[in-house]
């Protein structure tokens, strides 16, 4: 049965493929360096889960250690601008292809498999349908491009590590974390937190509960960098014990728009450095804080949206009562 573990061995091709072309880079100074972290960061992803936590801890290290010394690998050659506006005007629209085809496979593998039985057999672990979609449609995207663009076959692992080596070392935060959120979860923080919001806002009503999980979403993230870490803490402390069982609100549209909730606190803070900080950097923007700057006004009025559509879909007794 495919589970997380074929999953984070699917994960794991593109660091290890990064690493490997860094390895073959004999022009690169500091090859080993990086091929030391992505290989490690493959591991991670592909064989960790049958590693013992001591290891795979001292792995994390080791990688800290690389980054810390600097990962500066060479800039590859672009490819030349009149080259790809050529290719560009040539195929037109039909550049859009590849990417649709990732939601388009994505979903269309939700709604058939839904219980992860193929031809009867149970083939896919069920809680795991869309993320195995999701990698069908990476592949099948990927099969899309090679064939409308017609590249050398090495120019997927070529561009990927052009992209990897642009964001370096902050590819990894989300995984880093959303660990860090598991780590919190398990050492009560979320208690802490509802303790001291419910003495601060009375959650008497499930409006005023749903107000404080969202918001409390957006500005936890906002700290942490990454809604993955303040999920848990958020939900062990408001979202499950108040809102969901206090309040009888439905567990999957809690969850869903509270990740959504955090998500709008991600386009406002620079600890999203992956997101916010290391665009305007490989974009040579003047201005470091710029994109969180045209994003905010967006992430408040979709906050506001996630916080009506949760208080109006989610209890089935209403939101005030």
């Amino acid at each position: 049965m495919i589970g997380l573990d074929a999953l984070g061995i699917a994960a794991a091709t593109l660091p290890a493929a990064v690493a490997v072309h860094h390895a073959c880079d004999r022009t690169e100074p500091t090859r080993w360096r990086n091929t030391g972290f992505w290989g490690i960061f493959a591991v991670l992803l592909g064989v960790g889960p049958w590693l013992p936590d001591l290891g795979n801890g001292c792995l994390v290290l080791i990688m800290v250690g690389l980054a810390t010394r600097g990962l500066r690998p060479s800039p590859l050659a672009a490819n030349e601008p009149q080259a790809q506006a050529s290719r560009a005007s040539r195929l037109g629209n039909r550049l859009f292809v590849p990417a649709l085809a990732i939601p388009a496979v994505t979903l269309t593998g939700t709604l058939l498999v839904d219980d992860g039985r193929i031809a009867g057999f149970a083939a896919i672990d069920p809680k795991q349908v869309t993320l195995v979609a999701l990698t069908l449609g990476a592949g099948v995207a990927l099969l899309l491009a090679m064939r409308l663009t017609r590249p050398p076959r090495s120019a997927p692992v070529a561009e990927a590590r052009r992209l990897v080596d642009a964001i370096g070392w902050a590819m990894v935060l989300p995984q880093m974390l959303a660990a860090l959120g598991g780590v919190f979860a398990l050492a009560g923080v979320g208690k802490v937190v509802a303790d001291g919001v419910v003495s601060v806002v009375a959650l008497d009503t499930p409006l005023v509960a749903t107000i404080a999980y969202c918001i409390g979403m957006a500005l936890f993230t906002m700290v942490m960098g990454n809604a993955f870490a303040a999920f848990p803490i958020m939900t062990a402390g408001i979202g499950l014990p108040i809102v969901i069982r206090q309040f009888g609100g439905d567990p999957a549209i809690v969850a869903a728009l509270g990740m959504l909730s955090g998500f709008c606190g991600t386009l406002m803070t620079p600890m999203a450095a992956n997101f916010n900080m290391v665009p305007a950097a490989v974009l040579e923007l003047r201005d470091r804080f710029g994109v969180i700057r045209v994003q905010w006004p967006t992430a408040i009025v979709l906050l506001a949206f996630n916080i009506a559509v949760l208080t109006l879909c989610a209890f089935p007794g209403g939101p005030i009562r």
